[in-house]
């Protein structure tokens, strides 16, 4: 009996230290950002000559706050990749100080053309919840959540000429290529009104492109039914906790686990999910699933 306690001891002892190396592990993954690069191949909508491979950079989920300074200056050494486009799906903000924060980061890349939607961080502070309720489902939005003003960086984006693509459409001319864009406000807290952008996309347009903070199944059917070529979106951190052989164990949205990042197709369109830069302030944690932004090259078949 003694030695059966021991040995029980010990066992317990060593699932106690496997268990604290993980969350060391994934505090640290967190931090561990890269750059992914992508090639998206686009269908040709008219005869003329293909133009020149369009470098969009996909930004998303920053959720900055004041103890971020290496994510900021990650993100702002993105610009020394000169993209012809930059497009941000949402959640700016880590706490009330992150409007400041985000234009702060993203002053290098103001210069060339941009375009972005919200999420709900970017109206709601962060609050603490049991992480274990994302295995049960989307998330709700808890009422008592301080709200964030997004005038700052409204003013800020606007005053460098980037598109706000919530709940609007909108023309944008990058070098050679016309781009018919349409995006709706986050779907994750129901502000999302696809029917006030709905309608097949430009026929002649040069990329038809959608964009949304999360991807919901009730935003995605429709801009792919309309014609769309390339979604964007976020929200989903990846899984942000992944297993292997398993990969993530949730979206927090009704997207397909398997499509929780990275490039694929949704009925027809090509499809791209960030998983994000950031978490948030109460679950700083990654595991299997590292920070990332993502550098699209487009070409025209």
């Amino acid at each position: 009996m003694e030695a059966a306690g021991r040995r029980l001891l010990a066992a317990t002892g060593l699932a106690g230290l496997a268990g604290v190396s993980t969350v060391g592990y994934a505090l640290w993954e967190a931090r561990q950002y890269t750059l992914r690069e992508v090639t998206v191949s686009l269908p040709r909508h008219t005869s003329r000559e293909a133009h020149p491979p369009l470098r969009l950079l996909h930004l998303s989920d920053l959720h900055l706050s004041p103890r971020d300074t290496d994510r900021m200056a990650w993100v702002s050494d993105l610009a020394r990749l000169e993209p012809d486009l930059t497009v941000v799906t949402g959640d700016f903000h880590g706490d009330a100080t992150g409007p400041a924060l985000a234009l702060e980061a993203l002053a290098p890349l103001l210069a060339r053309p941009g375009a972005y939607v919200r999420g709900s961080n970017d109206y709601f502070a962060p609050s603490a919840s049991n992480p274990l309720k994302y295995l049960q489902g989307p998330s709700e939005l808890r009422t008592r959540r301080a709200r964030i003003d997004t005038t700052p960086l409204d003013e800020g984006l606007a005053a460098a000429g980037w598109v706000d693509l919530d709940n609007a459409r909108a023309e944008l001319v990058v070098g050679s290529w016309r781009i018919d864009a349409r995006g709706v406000d986050d779907p994750h807290i129901r502000r999302d009104r696809y029917d006030t952008v709905a309608g097949p996309f430009d026929a002649t347009a040069d990329l038809r492109l959608g964009v949304a903070h999360a991807p919901y199944r009730r935003v995605l059917d429709p801009m792919a039914a309309d014609g769309a070529d390339l979604i964007l979106a976020g929200h989903t951190h990846g899984g942000q906790i992944c297993l292997p052989w398993v990969g993530a164990l949730v979206t927090n949205c009704d997207l397909p686990r398997r499509q929780a990042k990275g490039l694929s197709r949704w009925d027809g369109a090509a499809l791209h999910v960030s998983a994000g830069l950031g978490t948030s302030p109460f679950t700083p944690i990654r595991l299997a699933c590292r920070p990332e932004a993502t550098l699209l090259t487009l070409v025209e078949r």
